[in-house]
């Protein structure tokens, strides 16, 4: 069996439980704004508010997160040895098998559902699944669905960041290996530099955009900048004084915190500020991985049904779409009489115990997904491609796991 060219390195786990929150977050923005929900449910979930209908902007923390993660992982401790098929196998191993299995299940509830509108159990409504087409299938399998080629979201919504993802890790591959060649790490961090103030530039100047709420269209160039950010913070956490005692680390933890809450917060009523959000994820991830130690966030964030869900981020992030789309005929085969009537005993109660059973049902799939697609995928593809294994769930401690 060929040896890996980089060994994985040891999870954060505080940064692990962060994408882990900031997942279920994406959820609960969507559920909470999905027009079929909001026609079908009269009244607001009870946790209905500016930070949850905003959620869509911690997919950028998830870029900043995913440039943090390979630049530990891969620009320092590998450089002068860096293989950039090793690498892509990896990332791919990492995305992929989830990202088919997700296609292929939405593509048979498509099956599905033409033969219940063939038999007249339900009505024909071709608008829902314009989008869900050969063309649209085609370029979701190769993960070319976002790269601006179509002006659409289609089959797994959500995989949209899947698509800039990977050939943003491309680019990153691409530069390290360049700067291999040209024996300067310098090299690779002025790079770095220029994609993030060139991409924001664009972004936030030349597009004319309202927020940074991009996808199908420069949503690569979003990506870019948000990743190469995470790179750069890496790079300079690794530069700061450690000699501060943990409670002034923690102090400045939950002022971080504080300004990712409070970013997200206002994005709703000044769109504007998103353009600065990958910044502020970047100060408050780079606290957590300057500080490990601090005092407070680190421990909250270490618990066991955080780790949990951070582990389980990823399919959290790629099932929930389908979960919700299940939960939307459901919905509307139940009828507005049940709903009325749990209303009727409090206003929001039908929708906000919609809201805790679509998500307890994304966690349940989640956790499925996690244990018999995600690692197991990931292990068939690196034997497929000759390598090594890369989840070893059962042989790592917790604060030792691979890290992807």
């Amino acid at each position: 069996m060929t040896v890996p060219a980089h060994r994985e390195k040891a999870h954060v786990l505080p940064l692990d439980s962060v994408r882990g929150v900031a997942a279920v977050t994406v959820v609960i923005h969507h559920i909470i704004l999905m027009p079929m929900f909001l026609a079908a449910l009269p009244y607001k979930a009870w946790i209905d508010c500016s930070f949850f209908r905003s959620g869509w902007l911690l997919v950028d923390l998830f870029f900043v997160l995913s440039g943090i993660v390979m630049a530990l992982s891969y620009a320092e401790t590998d450089f002068g040895r860096f293989s950039l098929s090793d690498f892509m196998v990896r990332r791919l191993a990492r995305v992929y098998p989830l990202h088919l299995v997700m296609l292929v299940a939405l593509l048979v509830f498509r099956f599905v559902r033409i033969g219940f509108v063939a038999i007249g159990v339900l009505s024909s409504d071709p608008a829902a699944f314009e989008v869900n087409n050969a063309y649209s299938f085609l370029l979701n399998v190769f993960l070319l669905h976002s790269l601006g080629i179509v002006d659409y979201l289609s089959w797994n919504g959500p995989s949209w960041s899947i698509s800039v993802e990977f050939y943003t890790y491309l680019i990153f591959g691409m530069l390290l290996l360049i700067s291999e060649r040209l024996a300067s790490i310098r090299y690779f961090y002025v790079c770095a530099i220029g994609l993030v103030l060139g991409c924001w530039i664009v972004v936030t100047f030349a597009l004319g955009k309202s927020d940074l709420q991009l996808q199908t269209d420069f949503g690569l160039l979003r990506c870019i900048a948000s990743f190469f950010l995470g790179v750069l913070t890496a790079k300079l956490v690794s530069r700061l004084p450690h000699e501060i005692n943990r409670y002034t680390q923690g102090a400045i933890q939950m002022m971080a915190l504080g300004l990712t809450l409070t970013q997200v917060s206002i994005a709703e009523a000044y769109p504007g500020t998103t353009f600065v959000a990958p910044l502020t994820f970047a100060i408050f991830l780079g606290s957590l991985l300057a500080f490990p130690n601090a005092a407070l966030v680190p421990t909250l964030l270490s618990t066991k049904p955080l780790v949990w869900l951070g582990r389980r981020s990823y399919s959290v992030y790629m099932v929930h779409a389908f979960v919700v789309l299940l939960a939307e005929y459901f919905a509307k085969a139940l009828g507005a009489r049940p709903i009325a009537a749990l209303d009727s005993v409090y206003p929001g109660l039908a929708t906000s115990m919609n809201l805790i059973v679509v998500l307890a049902a994304v966690l349940i799939l989640s956790d499925f997904t996690y244990r018999y697609v995600e690692i197991p995928g990931g292990s068939f593809l690196r034997r497929a491609f000759g390598k090594a294994p890369i989840f070893s769930p059962s042989t790592a401690a917790p604060s030792a796991r691979p890290s992807n």
